[in-house]
């Protein structure tokens, strides 16, 4: 839903607010020293060097002053080259590969709850990808945002919306299998439909009000001292204190809301079916490598940009964190390729899944007999006869 709203937007034509601004007398201040640490009583304090927190001009509210490291920062190769190369990266291989798999569960393979539940999971990968274009060319352009203010508000909640979703539907999915594996009998007038309806509209919201604040928060600015052809931000800059009222909570809710705590349930939800398999007798290693390659990829993706977000926000001070923000862009970057993992996921644990992308690639199905008895086996007996191993994320 973020990435539709911001496709309108972008095909409405949106541009910048401001697009012919004409150099102000900050810009002339800031070439003649004031952006080095002159003192100068005219565009007030020099912000401080915490991330990339701005001064707002004193006659211009929609520019923002940066110290210049931060500015060297935001300027450099790793926003330039390489975040949007991680994005490019993120863009190739997930929008096929989600799209594919779409495909595949929506119209191949059996109408089961855990089907659902994938569905809507490939849905937000897929529309992570559609988000990424305008991200791309914001930084490919050298940190110039072409679009306007409103397509920026719905590029940055779209973005955020849309990779915290993946994540909630990705912990909807071990619930849903914790239900089947450790709690079988009681579990089966609980796993219908109705419940896999309920987490994935509960994932949704979830992931919506998360980046609400994002959408109603001014993104853009204008970066002082850029010359008359102007530079203009999107959410990577933004004032000092807007950040410590505003950023500081919506971000500490994402990410221990959006990460940290489905990341908890995840761990917990696959710890305890490994145990059920173990006590049981079954095989379990199936379960283990599957359980492995979740976690690994949650963590190696998720953990990073997160942790560096609550340091980010978590001192107030002046100079606490330098200019964390520079290492948080390509974390931030490097979250969205799970979007790429999950379609893997799939292929690795689904029998059914394998078989229908074999075919729809037009490829003979080779020993698929075997490999469905042994997903099924492991994790998909002590669900009831009602459930295949269509799903053992």
């Amino acid at each position: 839903m973020f990435g539709l709203l911001l496709l309108g937007a972008l095909v409405l034509g949106l541009i910048p607010a401001g697009s012919t601004r004409t150099p102000s007398i900050y810009d002339e201040l800031l070439e003649n020293g004031s952006a080095s640490g002159t003192d100068d009583k005219t565009v007030g304090p020099r912000p401080c060097p915490r991330s990339f927190a701005g001064q707002v001009c004193a006659n211009d509210s929609t520019i923002l002053l940066l110290p210049n490291s931060s500015k060297a920062l935001l300027l450099g190769w790793v926003p330039t080259c390489l975040v949007p190369a991680i994005y490019s990266l993120a863009l190739v291989l997930g929008l096929p590969a989600n799209g594919l798999a779409l495909w595949v569960l929506a119209t191949r393979v059996p109408r089961l709850p855990s089907t659902l539940l994938l569905i809507n999971l490939a849905a937000a990968d897929l529309m992570l990808g559609l988000a990424l274009p305008p991200r791309i060319a914001y930084h490919v352009r050298g940190q110039r945002w072409p679009f306007g203010e409103t397509a920026c508000r719905l590029a940055t909640s779209a973005l955020y919306g849309h990779m915290y979703c993946s994540l909630l539907l990705l912990t909807a999915v071990a619930l849903d299998r914790y239900l089947a594996v450790v709690h079988p009998l009681r579990s089966r007038a609980l796993r219908g439909l109705r419940l896999a309806t309920a987490l994935c509209a509960t994932a949704w919201l979830v992931a919506a009000a998360l980046a609400l604040p994002l959408a109603l928060q001014r993104q853009t600015f204008w970066l002082a001292g850029d010359g008359a052809a102007g530079r203009l931000l999107c959410h990577d800059a933004l004032p000092l204190d807007a950040q410590l009222s505003h950023s500081r909570p919506a971000f500490a809710c994402l990410a221990l809301l959006g990460c940290f705590a489905p990341l908890l349930v995840v761990t917990l939800c696959y710890g305890a079916m490994l145990r059920a398999l173990a006590a049981s007798g079954r095989p379990h290693s199936h379960a283990l490598r599957l359980a492995a390659l979740v976690l690994a990829s949650a963590l190696a993706f998720f953990v990073p940009s997160n942790v560096l977000l609550l340091l980010h926000y978590s001192d107030p001070r002046p100079g606490a964190r330098g200019d964390l923000y520079a290492a948080y862009l390509p974390s931030l970057a490097l979250s969205t390729l799970n979007s790429c993992v999950d379609p893997f996921i799939y292929y690795y644990v689904s029998a059914d899944f394998r078989e229908k992308v074999r075919r729809a690639l037009g490829r003979p199905a080779q020993g698929l007999a075997g490999h469905t008895s042994k997903a099924s086996g492991e994790e998909g007996a002590g669900a009831g006869s009602h459930t295949r191993s269509t799903s053992q994320v």
